[in-house]
């Protein structure tokens, strides 16, 4: 049986626009997002920073104003009379500038400034997403749904990988940082004439009145989203598999340079098959799974996940470990396609325990606890304890500090776990 899959051609056509339209916008919002993953070795050395203060770049610069706006943007775009096709548009337009600009920054502060403009233009990308997908496609292929839209992170982080490194080693990081900015603005341009919000044409079941429970204050919609248990299960899940996954994802690329002695070029396309390619299929598969097991019990929706992510740990350990850079690539593979299944079995988990009028608001507070704590201090927390392992492990402090990160994939599988038990008593109260 296939019913669960993935796979855009099994929507009508309308559906299938939306989403391959979609996933192209979370591309660039990842593309833009990661690709200073790749480039950080060369940005540290020119502008002269430190592990902390590259870590800063990579997490609180953009990740704090990316949760903080985060919910009062959901909470706009859950009215019944906002256009989440042109909020998209307009958050494309910012986040997109706003990358171009960041090869421009001469010193660490006009980067930062530079990426936290990134973040709040993509604050307005991914609640509105999900909104919009879970308006118009049936609650049986959801989890599908949102893993093909989610497919963006990995593809994203794969482009700027190789994007990234083989752009860096001929012209250098700043242009590479300008030609991933510059396609988002012309697709900005065309995205209100291929992106049609539902709300406009009808196809919604239901509309929520202007004065029903869109208009709610923000403390107590989110008041009303937390009620949820499971919804609280994901939260800490969710929020954990994204420290974890944004701190490796950045320092497992300087592990292969410094370590391994590789350039970007050569860790961009490591990196691409490892982390990208992989990451794609795992997204996929944990959509699949989803609705595919779900079908037989709801609380099988987050098998995947929780099991998964228990194997992953020690297998990501010795591929830490190896002393080969092939070995360690091939080590990774298999962890990186178990961590990334969660994605569309959250999401459309988050999407069912709440009422329709609150689904970006579930979402946008599900990618605050994600960014703020996963991106923001993920990447941050990673490069200060390799400055502080640094007198003692040299060279090898990043190599250390993976080594730890691989065994707390336990944490963020026991809570998918326990989450998994309350998914059909929850998910039948909503309908």
């Amino acid at each position: 049986m296939n019913e669960g899959k993935a796979a855009p051609g099994k929507f009508d056509k309308s559906t299938r626009l939306m989403l391959w339209t979609l996933l192209v916008v979370y591309i660039f919002n990842f593309l833009d997002r990661q690709i200073l993953n790749i480039l950080a070795e060369p940005i540290k050395s020119e502008l002269g920073l430190s592990d902390t203060q590259l870590g800063l770049l990579a997490g609180p610069a953009f990740a704090v104003f990316y949760a903080v706006l985060g919910i009062p943007i959901a909470r706009f775009a859950d009215r019944g009379s906002t256009n989440r096709s042109r909020l998209i548009s307009v958050s494309l337009i910012i986040w997109s500038g706003m990358t171009a600009l960041c090869g421009f920054a001469q010193n660490f502060w006009q980067m930062a400034l530079a990426r936290i403009g990134v973040g709040v233009g993509e604050a307005g990308c991914t609640p509105s997403a999900h909104s919009l997908i879970s308006d118009t496609v049936a609650p049986e292929k959801r989890a599908s749904a949102i893993a093909f839209y989610g497919m963006g992170v990995p593809i994203g982080s794969l482009l700027g990988l190789i994007i990234g490194g083989v752009v860096n080693d001929i012209w250098g990081w700043r242009v590479a940082l300008m030609l991933v900015g510059a396609p988002g603005l012309v697709l900005a341009l065309l995205l209100p004439k291929l992106l049609i919000e539902p709300r406009r044409i009808g196809l919604m079941k239901g509309e929520a009145s202007p004065s029903g429970p869109a208009q709610m204050p923000v403390g107590k919609a989110v008041g009303e989203v937390f009620a949820s248990r499971a919804y609280v299960l994901l939260l800490v899940a969710a929020s954990v598999a994204a420290f974890l996954s944004y701190g490796k994802g950045l320092w497992t690329l300087s592990l292969f340079i410094r370590s391994h002695g590789m350039t970007t070029t050569e860790v961009g396309i490591l990196g691409s098959v490892t982390l990208g390619i992989a990451g794609v299929f795992g997204t996929w598969l944990g959509g699949w799974a989803a609705d595919r097991f779900g079908a037989i019990n709801r609380r099988h929706i987050l098998t995947l996940p929780a099991v998964g992510m228990a194997v992953a740990a020690p297998i990501q350990f010795l591929g830490y470990g190896a002393p080969i850079w092939w070995v360690a690539g091939l080590l990774i593979l298999v962890p990186t396609i178990l961590n990334a299944a969660y994605y569309g079995p959250a999401y459309a988990c988050v999407q069912g325990l709440v009422r329709k009028e609150l689904r970006a608001v579930a979402a946008s507070v599900m990618l605050f606890g994600q960014n703020l704590i996963g991106l923001g201090l993920g990447p941050f927390a990673f490069g200060a304890l390799s400055d502080w392992l640094q007198p003692m492990a040299g060279t090898e402090s990043v190599r250390w500090v993976l080594f730890g990160a691989a065994w707390l994939g336990f944490i963020p599988a026991f809570f998918f776990w326990r989450a998994s038990l309350r998914l059909n008593d929850e998910l039948d109260k909503q309908g």
